[in-house]
C-alpha cells in the first residue's frame, strides 16, 4: 500500500509525534535530551523552520513547527533522525530502528488551534502522570511560555505575542490558559488530528488549502 504523502504550507504550523518502536524508550540518560535538543536546534536552522512548543517524553517527541518551505518539516527530521539514531545505538550497544515507522503530524490553523496545541504539547507529562503540573517537567517548552526562562530553540508565534503587550502580561495570560480544564473534545480533536494525519482546521481553511 502506497505512503499517504506529506502535505505541509510554508508559514503553516506543524504538530508532529514521533513515537520510538513499539512504544520503547528513545531517552535513556538526561544527556541524551540534551543531545536530541542540540540536533532539533541545528535542524531549525539548517531548514529554516521555527519551534514553538515541544516535550521530550521518555519514548515519544512533541514538537510544534512552522517550516518556510513545502519541504522544511521533511528535511528537518531526517536530520535529526540519521544523528540521533545512530547516537543511541552506538551509546547503548543497540540495532536496528528506534523509530516507530514514520512520524506523524497534522497541519494546524493559527486561530483557534494553536495555542489549545501548545497546551496540549505541554500538558503530555500531567496527563501521562508523571508530574502534577507543568513546571515540574524539565523537558519542555512550557518554562520558556510560561515562565520566560531562556531557550534559544524557541521562537515565540504572533498569536502567544498577541496575549499581551509584554512579556510579563503574555507569561500571565499563558499561565492562566493553564489553570483552565482542557475540554475532552478538544484533546481528542488534537489527538485524532496527528493520529491521521488530518489537518486541525475550521471548515473555510480546509476549503481554502484544497
Amino acid at each position: 500500500m502506497p505512503r499517504k504523502p506529506r502535505f505541509y504550507l510554508p508559514n503553516v504550523p506543524v504538530h508532529i509525534v514521533q513515537r520510538g518502536n513499539n512504544r520503547q524508550a528513545i531517552f535513556y540518560d538526561e544527556n541524551d535530551y540534551r543531545v536530541y535538543l542540540g540536533w532539533l536546534k541545528d535542524a531549525l536552522e539548517r531548514y529554516d523552520c521555527q519551534l514553538h512548543a515541544y516535550v521530550l517524553m521518555t519514548n515519544h517527541v512533541h514538537l510544534l513547527v512552522t517550516p518556510a518551505a513545502q519541504d522544511s518539516i521533511s528535511r528537518m527530521m531526517q536530520y535529526i533522525g540519521r544523528r540521533y539514531v545512530p547516537y543511541i545505538n552506538h551509546e547503548y550497544g543497540r540495532s536496528g530502528t528506534l523509530w516507530e515507522g514514520r512520524y506523524k503530524s497534522s497541519l494546524i490553523q493559527e486561530e483557534p488551534y494553536l495555542l489549545a496545541c501548545m497546551r496540549y504539547i505541554e500538558l503530555n507529562p500531567v496527563r501521562a502522570g508523571m508530574v502534577k503540573k507543568a513546571d515540574e517537567y524539565p523537558w519542555s517548552s512550557y518554562h520558556f511560555n510560561a515562565l520566560q526562562q531562556e531557550n534559544d530553540l524557541l521562537a515565540t508565534h504572533r498569536i502567544y505575542s498577541a496575549l499581551g503587550p509584554d512579556k510579563a502580561s503574555r507569561r500571565k495570560a499563558y499561565q492562566e490558559l493553564f489553570s483552565l480544564h482542557m475540554a475532552d473534545n478538544l484533546t481528542q480533536e488534537i489527538r485524532a488530528a496527528w493520529q491521521t494525519g488530518t489537518p486541525l482546521v475550521n471548515d473555510r481553511f480546509k476549503e481554502e488549502i484544497e
